[in-house]
C-alpha cells in the first residue's frame, strides 16, 4: 500500500501565463497517475510513467501524496493559474480516480485551472461538477497536435479524429468550460516546410473550436520512437525559425501560445547556437504579451544559419532524410 506521505510530482514549477487581458502567475504540474491508457504516442515519454498495475487507492494515495507536496513547497495564493498534467489524461477516470477531481477543485478553488486530458474522456456532467466544485474558470486542454487526420495517425498515431476532438469540444463548452488546443510543430516524416504549412492551417481550423491555441515544438524524449528515429538521423527537431514563421503570420484575432521547451538544444527546437538564445527570450515575451511586431522583428536577425533554413524549406524531399542535423 502506498503511503499517503508527501510525494513529489514527475515536475512542478512557477512561471507567467497570459489569460485573455491579464498576466498571471501560473503554477504547472505534472502529476505521476495510474498511467496512461493508451500509450502510443510516438513522442511522448510519459506514456513510460505510472503506478502500473496499483490498486484504485493506492493510485489514490500517491496523487493526494502529490498534491501535499504542491501546497508544501508553493504559495498557492500568489498563484492565479493552475495547469495539471498526468502521465496521460487527467480526466480518465481509471488513471485518476474522480474522488481526486473534487479534491483538486477545493485545493485550487478561485484560480484558473486547465486540466490535459483525451478527447474521449470530456463528459459534460462530469466536468460540470467540478467546475461547479473549482467556482472559478476551468479549461479543457486536449493534445490534438494537427488536424490532419492522416498526419495524426501515420506521425503520432494518437488514435482519434479531428472530429472527436470537435465532439469533446462541445461537450466541454456544454459543461460551461473553456478548451485549449494543444498542437505540435514537425511530427515525425514531415519536412521542414511540410511541418510549417501543416501548423499554419491547424491554427485555422481549430480556431473556431477553442479559446487558446498552444503550438508545441517537438522535442525528442527519451525512450521513444521518435527518439530511435532522432538517432539513426532520420528525425530533426524544428529550427527557431519555423516557430518565428508560424506566429509571425497568425491571425492577430486568434491566441496562440508557444513555450520552446528544451529550446537551443539538440533535442528540442534550435538553429545554430549562436543565436537561438535572444530568439528564445523573444518567443518566451510574445507569449505574455502578444506582440506580433516582435516576432516580426526577430525574423529579421541576421544569422548565417538562417540561410540554412531557408535551403532546407526548399530542398529537404518528402520520406526522405532531414539535410541538417
Amino acid at each position: 500500500m502506498l503511503s499517503i506521505q508527501s510525494i513529489k510530482p514527475l515536475a512542478a514549477w512557477k512561471g507567467k501565463d497570459r489569460y485573455e487581458d491579464d498576466i498571471l502567475d501560473s503554477l504547472t504540474v505534472i502529476f505521476k497517475s495510474g498511467g496512461c491508457s493508451y500509450r502510443r504516442c510516438l513522442m511522448c515519454g510519459y506514456r513510460f510513467e505510472g503506478y502500473f498495475g496499483a490498486q484504485t487507492e493506492e493510485v489514490l494515495a500517491a496523487l493526494r501524496g502529490q498534491l501535499a507536496w504542491v501546497q508544501e513547497n508553493f504559495d498557492l495564493s500568489q498563484v492565479g493559474m493552475v495547469k495539471i498534467f498526468t502521465s496521460g489524461s487527467f480526466l480518465d477516470p481509471v488513471e485518476v480516480p474522480p474522488t481526486f477531481r473534487e479534491e483538486i477543485a477545493r485545493a485550487f478553488a478561485g484560480k484558473v485551472v486547465v486540466v490535459e486530458t483525451r478527447p474521449e474522456y470530456v463528459e459534460t456532467e462530469a466536468l460540470a461538477e467540478m467546475a461547479e466544485a473549482l467556482g472559478s474558470p476551468i479549461h479543457v486542454a486536449m493534445g490534438l497536435e494537427t488536424t490532419d487526420d492522416a498526419i495524426r495517425e501515420k506521425s503520432i498515431q494518437k488514435g482519434f479524429s479531428f472530429a472527436d476532438f470537435i465532439e469533446a469540444s462541445k461537450r466541454a463548452k456544454a459543461a460551461g468550460a473553456g478548451v485549449k488546443a494543444y498542437l505540435l510543430l514537425k511530427p515525425l516524416f514531415l519536412t521542414e516546410k511540410e511541418a510549417i504549412e501543416d501548423m499554419k492551417t491547424s491554427i485555422m481550423d481549430v480556431a473556431p473550436y477553442c479559446g487558446m491555441i498552444s503550438m508545441n515544438a517537438c522535442t525528442v524524449q527519451k525512450r521513444t520512437e521518435l527518439e530511435h528515429l532522432w538517432k539513426e538521423q532520420a528525425y530533426r527537431p524544428p529550427y527557431l525559425w519555423s516557430i518565428l514563421e508560424v506566429l509571425g503570420n497568425v491571425d492577430p484575432g486568434v491566441p496562440v501560445f508557444c513555450d520552446p521547451v528544451g529550446g537551443g538544444h539538440l533535442r528540442g527546437p534550435h538553429n545554430c547556437g549562436k543565436c537561438d538564445r535572444d530568439i528564445i527570450d523573444g518567443i518566451n515575451e510574445y507569449a505574455l504579451t502578444g506582440d506580433v511586431e516582435l516576432i516580426r522583428a526577430l525574423a529579421e536577425i541576421e544569422c548565417a544559419c538562417k540561410k540554412e533554413w531557408e535551403y532546407v524549406l526548399g530542398h529537404e524531399k518528402p520520406w526522405s532524410m532531414p539535410l541538417t542535423r
